[in-house]
């Protein structure tokens, strides 16, 4: 056991540090959506089921001594082709879905090191079981899970904030070859010793063959535990409290019940998680009713954690009860391992192209409501259960999605889910578009006033200020996020105002449902993709100001933060313009990031911070006015309402192949 363990807790290591690691290397070729994490979560979980499966195949099919051999060349094709760069890439500033290009991406950068790292749970548990037989070899499985944990958490604490991505990768890359050689030398030793062994020996009473109720049943644990998993993490970081690395969170008490669910010996108490498990229910869905109101965020974001831990203690936890013979362990975690593909597709892919809101989450509760009247004795207590939470879940449903009835508009796509709602009457109507549960503009409705900005775009915003009085005459403006339009308002006629935007949705609505860019009297350009790379991609657009307020939420897309964007911002910005940067956050201060940015390319910067009024609908507002010309910044109309942004030497500034948000939270 002691020379299994390490290669079984290294390779979970590397399977979880690989994913988080990808994902910063793919966000600046995509846009920065979240829609990227999940794809990659998918992708990963992908083939981890493909490692299950050639590791049950291999099991089932080969000899000892075959199987040593064909992964020993596994092992080695890995290591030549082991390339953990995204140099030479070319970009692409295609709009629309990315998910297949994000596919592909993943399988050049890393599909055969990652597919073999996949292989180790299984089959190194199951060459264990032939050299030292009893049930140990589940101990392994807790471990992978340990090792799993400490790559989550040392990533956003230790790595990240330590060491640069190129760092990073060729970390991995060292990682990967001391694994690879363990891993062999393990392959090696057992076939020393046990060389001549079949893989084909006949079955005990005791190892009877699992049938296929039992088969359905693991799987139906594993996607069930991996769907809430997706599913209240979706609620926490997009229409909860979008704090940064709240997601590591739901993935811990994940990785957790594992842990403690394949023990040895185990911490699961089916009692106990079988009377906690409804109540457990019960909290999901009261937790999800509230969240809407905004408010007792601590308490949601406890609640809607515990609640989770206890269904995925339940679900890991009847798993370990239902575990077969070690015999069986490769189809056994095939069956899990699918089921967590099943989980995650449902949510991740399946959600965003059939549901236009997100559904998915109570959906996931009845599931699981209705998994454990499965596994219960089905006593006339049992059914009430079922009954009552079912119940509870539809009540809260009709209540949470009541504002769907009342929208004018709504979908869903990669990027997340749209809606236009209606409120007020009279001058007071007002149209409003939502990402989720949060507010990305409004628009009044009367005719006199639907030309006037509202949220976070006010007459005494920076942006509104930047516009206004950088250049009289005919004016050149772009802005990198479009929303309903609402710059817009501050058009004139002989101006010309480019937008880029990334989610074709939000190009439709503004369009459809908003009037502020057929109102307005400049010549408008739409650009669909990401903004950074078709800026890039494009001539100097000689702007007089370029706004950048791409941020969904408070979600931040760090690679438009970086050296690298700022490099591109300021050439397509005139010598005497500025560059408007929108940073209000409720969790992130990001005024310095941005100052320290624009200090190391020798440019000014001023913070205006802008009041919001309830009778004119807009919202307390940051910006950052940054510029070449020191005289621009002096005018009475910046120097009155800005601030001079301090930047610390000791900080380090953002590029592509690096960045901490650690240093901005507040």
């Amino acid at each position: 056991m002691r020379f299994f363990t390490p290669a079984a807790t290294l390779s979970a290591f590397l399977l979880f540090l690989a994913q988080p690691v990808a994902g910063k290397l793919l966000l600046p070729h995509f846009g920065g959506s979240a829609g990227v994490w999940a794809t990659c979560l998918v992708f990963f979980q992908l083939l981890l089921l493909l490692g299950y499966l050639y590791s049950h195949w291999s099991v089932e099919r080969l000899s000892f001594k075959k199987q040593v051999w064909v992964h020993l060349c596994l092992l080695a094709v890995s290591l030549l082709l082991l390339r953990f760069t995204a140099a030479g890439w070319a970009d692409s500033a295609a709009g629309g879905d990315p998910t297949v290009r994000v596919l592909i991406r993943l399988a050049a950068l890393l599909g055969l090191p990652f597919f073999v790292l996949s292989t180790s749970t299984p089959l190194l548990q199951s060459w264990y079981a032939r050299l030292a037989g009893g049930e140990l070899p589940y101990r392994l499985y807790a471990y992978s899970n340990a090792g799993s944990l400490t790559a989550l958490l040392s990533y956003p604490v230790l790595i990240e904030p330590n060491f640069s991505l190129h760092n990073q990768t060729l970390g991995w890359s060292y990682g990967y070859m001391l694994y690879a050689l363990w891993c062999a030398a393990l392959a090696l030793a057992g076939l020393r010793r046990n060389g001549a062994g079949s893989g084909g020996e006949a079955l005990s009473e005791a190892e009877a063959r699992p049938g296929l109720r039992l088969r359905l049943m693991w799987l139906a644990l594993a996607g069930c535990a991996s769907a809430l998993l997706l599913a209240v993490t979706n609620l926490l970081t997009q229409d909860v409290a979008p704090v940064p690395f709240l997601w590591v969170a739901p993935l811990a008490l994940y990785l957790i019940s594992f842990i403690l669910s394949f023990a040895h010996p185990p911490r699961y108490h089916r009692r106990l998680f079988g009377w906690l498990i409804t109540p457990a229910l019960f909290m999901l869905t009261l937790a999800w009713f509230i969240s809407r109101a905004g408010r007792n965020l601590e308490l949601i974001v406890g609640a809607l954690c515990g609640g989770l831990f206890v269904c995925c203690m339940y679900c890991h936890g009847e798993l370990s009860c239902l575990k077969p013979a070690p015999r069986f362990l490769t189809s056994f975690y095939l069956m899990v391992s699918a089921g967590g593909v099943l989980g995650s597709a449902f949510v991740a892919l399946g959600a965003p192209h059939f549901f236009s809101d997100y559904f998915e989450y109570p959906l996931a509760l009845g599931g699981c409501a209705l998994l454990v009247w499965l596994l219960s004795q089905r006593r006339r207590q049992d059914m009430l259960r079922l009954a009552l939470t079912l119940a509870l879940v539809a009540y809260a449903a009709g209540e949470v999605y009541a504002p769907l009835a009342r929208a004018r508009f709504a979908s869903r796509n990669f990027y997340g889910a749209l809606k236009v709602v209606d409120e007020g009457r009279g001058d007071e109507a007002a149209r409003i578009m939502f990402h989720g549960n949060i507010s990305h503009g409004s628009q009044w409705l009367a005719p006199g006033r639907r030309r006037l900005a509202t949220t976070y775009y006010g007459p005494e915003s920076g942006g509104a200020l930047a516009i206004e009085n950088v250049a009289a005459g005919s004016r050149r403006i772009g802005v990198v996020g479009l929303g309903p339009g609402t710059l817009a308002a501050y058009g004139r006629r002989g101006d010309f105002f480019k937008f880029y935007e990334l989610n074709p949705l939000v190009i439709r609505l503004a369009r459809t449902q908003f009037t502020y860019l057929s109102d307005c009297p400049a010549k408008i350009e739409l650009v669909e993709g990401d903004a950074r790379l078709s800026l890039a991609a494009e001539p100097p657009q000689q702007f007089d100001v370029l706004l950048i307020d791409a941020f969904a939420g408070d979600s931040i897309p760090v690679h438009l933060l970086t050296r690298e964007a700022f490099e591109i911002y300021f050439r397509h910005v005139k010598p005497q313009g500025m560059l408007a940067f929108h940073v209000s956050n409720r969790f992130l201060d990001l005024r310095e990031v941005v100052a320290g940015q624009a200090a190391a390319l020798g440019r000014q910067a001023l913070a205006v911070t802008s009041p919001g009024r309830k009778e004119t609908r807009t919202h307390e507002a940051t910006w950052i006015l940054v510029s070449a010309d020191r005289n621009l910044l002096n005018l009475p109309v910046f120097r009155g309402a800005g601030q001079p942004v301090a930047v610390s030497n000791r900080r380090r500034l953002w590029s592509d192949d690096y960045s901490n948000l650690f240093q901005a939270i507040k």
